[in-house]
């Protein structure tokens, strides 16, 4: 297999041809194979998704792919970070193989197809990123159909697009199971993300309270309270920390993102939030 094996101390695959040939490779020895799919600037967040996939699986593969399909003309995907070489270094004893591919093979001249899932991608998200969902379940579709691994895991603090994920599967008859991993955290709360190295200090401190404000939000709604007037409540606060802008502030059906039509939580639930501080946009979720 033509895989650089020199730059890093885990291979690496640039095209698909030769991602598809590690994959066979596995699979005829009879080993089961995993995919974590991300845009790189690993943090311990993706790397927990690939122990969860080594939990089930002989081989994980990571994708890092900076997916431009999914960013907005106005949106951060120059500033976006590539730490390719340091994302391996982490990956190191832990992953398997890297598939890191150009936009030229993931969007070759010609490239004319979008998959959109409606429905569970229409709200939240849907509303403040309109074209987003499209991107990321083209990109994923793709990144599914190039390795055809046995499972996938994304992170549960992207929740909507975990639920547009699996819809797609579902619809499409594609044989892969996905695994949601659960959200991991600052010391002081904060879900990581690679856009949090964004924040300012002052910003730093600010949006540590994000996660505090809307897990009071979540008990109060899980309590019996109204939900559109703790939800109201709550983005006042977040507002009040520091916040610039809010997006949304929801408590939702935790499968379909529908809404609540009798106000009070009356299923299971996810309260999820995006609020944008300086020039960091910030999402979060937890469970009602």
């Amino acid at each position: 297999m033509p895989l650089d094996m020199t730059s890093y101390a885990i291979p690496v695959a640039r095209t698909v041809a030769d991602l598809r040939a590690a994959v066979a490779d596995w699979r005829s020895r009879g080993l089961r194979t995993g995919l974590v799919p991300t845009m790189g600037a690993l943090h311990d967040g993706h790397l927990s998704l690939v122990d969860l996939v080594k939990t089930k699986a002989d081989r994980a593969i990571v994708s890092i792919f900076v997916n431009p399909t999914q960013f907005a003309p106005h949106e951060d995907l120059d500033a976006y970070p590539r730490t390719e070489a340091a994302d391996a270094a982490k990956l190191a004893g832990r992953g398997d193989l890297i598939f890191a591919p150009n936009a030229a093979e993931m969007y070759p001249q010609g490239f004319s197809t979008t998959v959109s899932v409606t429905g569970v991608s229409e709200p939240l998200e849907g509303q403040s990123r309109p074209t987003h969902f499209a991107g990321v379940a083209t990109v994923v579709s793709k990144l599914l159909l190039q390795a055809m691994p046995d499972l996938a895991a994304f992170g549960e603090k992207d929740w909507q697009q975990l639920q547009v994920i699996r819809r797609m599967v579902a619809d499409l008859n594609i044989p892969v199971e996905i695994l949601g991993g659960a959200i991991l955290r600052e010391a002081d709360g904060l879900a990581m993300s690679s856009r949090n190295v964004y924040l300012s200090p002052e910003e730093r401190k600010a949006a540590g309270q994000l996660n505090v404000i809307i897990r009071e939000v979540a008990a109060k709604a899980a309590a019996g309270a109204i939900i559109p007037e703790v939800t109201r409540e709550g983005t006042d606060r977040i507002r009040a920390r520091g916040f610039d802008h809010v997006d949304y502030l929801e408590i939702r059906d935790a499968s379909t993102l529908e809404i609540f039509p009798s106000g009070h939580v009356t299923a299971p639930a996810r309260i999820l939030v995006a609020a944008k501080i300086g020039r960091t946009r910030l999402i979060d979720n937890m469970p009602v």
